[in-house]
Protein backbone atom coordinates (compact mmCIF):
# COMPACT_ATOMS: atom_id res chain seq x y z
CA UNK A 1 0.00 0.00 0.00
CA UNK A 2 2.82 2.40 0.92
CA UNK A 3 4.62 1.66 -2.35
CA UNK A 4 1.41 2.38 -4.27
CA UNK A 5 0.95 5.73 -2.53
CA UNK A 6 4.57 6.69 -3.22
CA UNK A 7 4.12 5.75 -6.86
CA UNK A 8 0.98 7.89 -7.19
CA UNK A 9 2.71 10.87 -5.55
CA UNK A 10 5.62 10.50 -7.97
CA UNK A 11 3.27 10.41 -10.94
CA UNK A 12 1.42 13.47 -9.66
CA UNK A 13 4.61 15.50 -9.23
CA UNK A 14 5.93 14.41 -12.61
CA UNK A 15 2.84 14.89 -14.74
CA UNK A 16 0.25 16.75 -12.68
CA UNK A 17 1.09 20.26 -13.95
CA UNK A 18 0.03 20.51 -17.57
CA UNK A 19 2.52 22.38 -19.70
CA UNK A 20 5.15 22.62 -16.99
CA UNK A 21 8.59 21.14 -16.80
CA UNK A 22 8.14 17.58 -15.63
CA UNK A 23 10.55 17.67 -12.70
CA UNK A 24 9.01 20.78 -11.00
CA UNK A 25 12.43 21.74 -9.67
CA UNK A 26 13.68 25.23 -8.87
CA UNK A 27 16.05 26.58 -11.51
CA UNK A 28 18.72 29.12 -10.60
CA UNK A 29 18.85 31.93 -13.17
CA UNK A 30 22.44 32.89 -12.32
CA UNK A 31 24.91 30.08 -12.92
CA UNK A 32 27.47 31.51 -10.49
CA UNK A 33 30.12 31.92 -13.21
CA UNK A 34 29.06 34.36 -15.91
CA UNK A 35 26.13 36.29 -17.37
CA UNK A 36 25.82 34.23 -20.55
CA UNK A 37 22.08 33.70 -19.93
CA UNK A 38 21.48 37.44 -19.58
CA UNK A 39 21.71 40.54 -21.77
CA UNK A 40 21.86 44.23 -20.88
CA UNK A 41 19.30 46.67 -22.28
CA UNK A 42 18.62 50.37 -21.82
CA UNK A 43 21.23 52.57 -20.15
CA UNK A 44 24.89 52.18 -19.26
CA UNK A 45 24.80 51.12 -15.62
CA UNK A 46 27.12 48.18 -15.03
CA UNK A 47 26.48 44.63 -13.86
CA UNK A 48 29.28 42.61 -12.30
CA UNK A 49 29.73 39.28 -10.55
CA UNK A 50 30.92 39.15 -6.96
CA UNK A 51 31.05 35.58 -5.71
CA UNK A 52 27.51 34.24 -5.84
CA UNK A 53 26.00 37.68 -6.42
CA UNK A 54 25.04 39.85 -9.38
CA UNK A 55 25.85 43.47 -8.58
CA UNK A 56 24.22 46.43 -10.32
CA UNK A 57 26.27 49.64 -10.26
CA UNK A 58 24.73 52.99 -11.14
CA UNK A 59 26.16 55.24 -13.82
CA UNK A 60 26.01 59.02 -13.78
CA UNK A 61 22.78 60.26 -15.40
CA UNK A 62 22.40 57.19 -17.59
CA UNK A 63 18.83 55.96 -18.32
CA UNK A 64 17.26 53.01 -16.52
CA UNK A 65 19.35 49.92 -17.19
CA UNK A 66 18.16 46.32 -17.22
CA UNK A 67 19.93 42.96 -17.08
CA UNK A 68 17.43 40.69 -18.83
CA UNK A 69 17.12 36.94 -19.08
CA UNK A 70 17.41 35.67 -22.64
CA UNK A 71 14.52 33.32 -21.93
CA UNK A 72 10.91 34.43 -21.57
CA UNK A 73 8.54 33.10 -18.91
CA UNK A 74 4.74 33.01 -18.63
CA UNK A 75 3.61 31.44 -15.34
CA UNK A 76 6.13 31.07 -12.57
CA UNK A 77 7.15 31.51 -8.97
CA UNK A 78 10.27 33.63 -8.56
CA UNK A 79 12.37 34.11 -5.45
CA UNK A 80 15.48 36.18 -4.85
CA UNK A 81 17.37 38.10 -2.20
CA UNK A 82 18.64 41.64 -2.56
CA UNK A 83 20.79 44.12 -0.66
CA UNK A 84 20.37 47.72 -1.75
CA UNK A 85 22.09 51.00 -0.92
CA UNK A 86 19.57 53.39 0.66
CA UNK A 87 20.34 55.90 -2.12
CA UNK A 88 19.36 53.44 -4.86
CA UNK A 89 16.00 52.82 -6.50
CA UNK A 90 15.89 49.48 -8.29
CA UNK A 91 13.51 46.72 -9.24
CA UNK A 92 12.82 43.31 -10.72
CA UNK A 93 11.03 43.19 -14.07
CA UNK A 94 8.69 40.28 -14.77
CA UNK A 95 6.78 39.45 -17.97
CA UNK A 96 8.65 42.32 -19.61
CA UNK A 97 9.56 42.94 -23.22
CA UNK A 98 11.71 45.01 -25.57
CA UNK A 99 10.54 45.36 -29.17
CA UNK A 100 11.52 47.86 -31.85
CA UNK A 101 7.89 48.80 -32.45
CA UNK A 102 7.45 50.08 -28.87
CA UNK A 103 9.42 53.21 -27.97
CA UNK A 104 12.40 52.09 -30.04
CA UNK A 105 12.96 48.97 -27.96
CA UNK A 106 12.53 50.46 -24.50
CA UNK A 107 12.09 47.82 -21.80
CA UNK A 108 8.50 47.82 -20.59
CA UNK A 109 6.32 45.67 -18.37
CA UNK A 110 5.61 44.76 -14.77
CA UNK A 111 8.21 45.77 -12.23
CA UNK A 112 8.39 44.63 -8.62
CA UNK A 113 9.78 47.72 -6.94
CA UNK A 114 12.86 47.93 -4.71
CA UNK A 115 12.39 51.17 -2.79
CA UNK A 116 14.50 51.88 0.32
CA UNK A 117 13.22 55.47 0.53
CA UNK A 118 10.96 56.76 3.30
CA UNK A 119 7.98 55.89 1.07
CA UNK A 120 8.91 52.20 1.43
CA UNK A 121 6.99 50.70 -1.49
CA UNK A 122 9.33 47.72 -1.96
CA UNK A 123 7.37 44.79 -3.48
CA UNK A 124 4.77 47.10 -4.94
CA UNK A 125 4.03 46.61 -8.66
CA UNK A 126 4.85 49.33 -11.19
CA UNK A 127 4.27 49.17 -14.93
CA UNK A 128 7.58 50.31 -16.44
CA UNK A 129 7.28 52.64 -19.45
CA UNK A 130 3.50 52.05 -19.72
CA UNK A 131 0.83 52.78 -17.09
CA UNK A 132 2.86 53.61 -13.97
CA UNK A 133 1.82 52.37 -10.55
CA UNK A 134 -0.62 49.46 -10.57
CA UNK A 135 -0.33 48.40 -6.92
CA UNK A 136 1.46 50.64 -4.43
CA UNK A 137 1.80 49.97 -0.71
CA UNK A 138 0.29 53.11 0.77
CA UNK A 139 -2.43 50.96 2.35
CA UNK A 140 -0.18 48.11 3.47
CA UNK A 141 1.75 49.23 6.52
CA UNK A 142 2.90 45.71 7.40
CA UNK A 143 4.64 45.27 4.05
CA UNK A 144 6.19 48.75 4.25
CA UNK A 145 7.64 47.90 7.65
CA UNK A 146 8.96 44.55 6.42
CA UNK A 147 11.83 46.16 4.51
CA UNK A 148 15.23 45.86 6.22
CA UNK A 149 17.71 48.65 5.60
CA UNK A 150 21.32 47.67 4.94
CA UNK A 151 20.42 43.98 5.21
CA UNK A 152 19.45 41.22 2.82
CA UNK A 153 15.76 41.16 1.95
CA UNK A 154 13.80 38.36 0.25
CA UNK A 155 11.22 38.75 -2.49
CA UNK A 156 8.72 36.02 -3.34
CA UNK A 157 6.82 36.68 -6.58
CA UNK A 158 3.99 34.67 -8.13
CA UNK A 159 2.83 35.31 -11.70
CA UNK A 160 0.11 32.80 -12.53
CA UNK A 161 -2.52 33.61 -15.11
CA UNK A 162 -3.92 37.08 -14.41
CA UNK A 163 -2.71 37.00 -10.81
CA UNK A 164 0.45 38.82 -9.74
CA UNK A 165 1.35 38.53 -6.05
CA UNK A 166 4.39 39.51 -4.03
CA UNK A 167 5.75 38.96 -0.54
CA UNK A 168 8.58 40.86 1.17
CA UNK A 169 10.44 38.90 3.84
CA UNK A 170 7.40 36.65 4.17
CA UNK A 171 4.89 39.52 4.51
CA UNK A 172 2.14 39.76 1.84
CA UNK A 173 2.65 42.92 -0.21
CA UNK A 174 0.91 43.14 -3.62
CA UNK A 175 -2.12 41.25 -4.90
CA UNK A 176 -2.87 42.44 -8.43
CA UNK A 177 -5.18 41.05 -11.10
CA UNK A 178 -4.11 42.22 -14.56
CA UNK A 179 -4.11 40.65 -18.00
CA UNK A 180 -2.13 43.09 -20.12
CA UNK A 181 0.98 40.92 -20.52
CA UNK A 182 1.19 37.17 -20.13
CA UNK A 183 4.77 36.46 -21.21
CA UNK A 184 8.17 38.10 -21.13
CA UNK A 185 11.67 38.16 -19.70
CA UNK A 186 12.81 38.73 -16.13
CA UNK A 187 15.23 41.59 -15.54
CA UNK A 188 17.22 43.25 -12.77
CA UNK A 189 16.86 47.02 -12.90
CA UNK A 190 19.22 49.83 -11.91
CA UNK A 191 17.29 53.09 -11.95
CA UNK A 192 18.61 56.29 -13.46
CA UNK A 193 20.65 58.25 -10.90
CA UNK A 194 22.76 61.38 -10.77
CA UNK A 195 25.43 59.56 -8.76
CA UNK A 196 27.70 56.86 -10.15
CA UNK A 197 28.94 53.86 -8.20
CA UNK A 198 25.86 53.15 -6.05
CA UNK A 199 25.19 49.41 -5.77
CA UNK A 200 22.36 46.93 -5.50
CA UNK A 201 23.14 43.23 -5.07
CA UNK A 202 21.06 40.16 -5.91
CA UNK A 203 21.61 36.50 -5.00
CA UNK A 204 19.79 33.16 -4.87
CA UNK A 205 17.69 34.07 -7.92
CA UNK A 206 15.56 31.02 -8.58
CA UNK A 207 12.41 30.26 -10.56
CA UNK A 208 9.79 27.54 -10.61
CA UNK A 209 8.67 27.60 -14.25
CA UNK A 210 5.03 26.53 -14.56
CA UNK A 211 4.97 26.82 -18.34
CA UNK A 212 1.38 27.09 -19.62
CA UNK A 213 -0.13 25.97 -16.33
CA UNK A 214 -2.28 28.63 -14.67
CA UNK A 215 -3.19 26.64 -11.56
CA UNK A 216 -1.16 27.22 -8.41
CA UNK A 217 0.91 24.09 -7.57
CA UNK A 218 -0.95 22.93 -4.48
CA UNK A 219 2.04 21.04 -3.10
CA UNK A 220 3.67 24.43 -2.50
CA UNK A 221 0.76 26.09 -0.69
CA UNK A 222 1.71 27.56 2.65
CA UNK A 223 5.40 27.95 1.76
CA UNK A 224 5.50 31.74 1.74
Amino acid sequence: MIKKILFLVTVFISFGFLGNKLNMEWEYLFNGKDLSNWEKRGGEAQYEIEGDMIVGISGESTPNTFLCTKQSYSNFILELEFLVDDRMNAGVQIRSNSVDSYMNGRVHGYQVEIDPSERAWTAGIYDEARRGWLYDLRGNEAARKAFKHNEWNKLHIEAIGNSLKTWLNGVPASNLTDSMTRNGFIALQVHQMQTAGVKVKWKNIRILDLGTNTEFPTLLEGTN
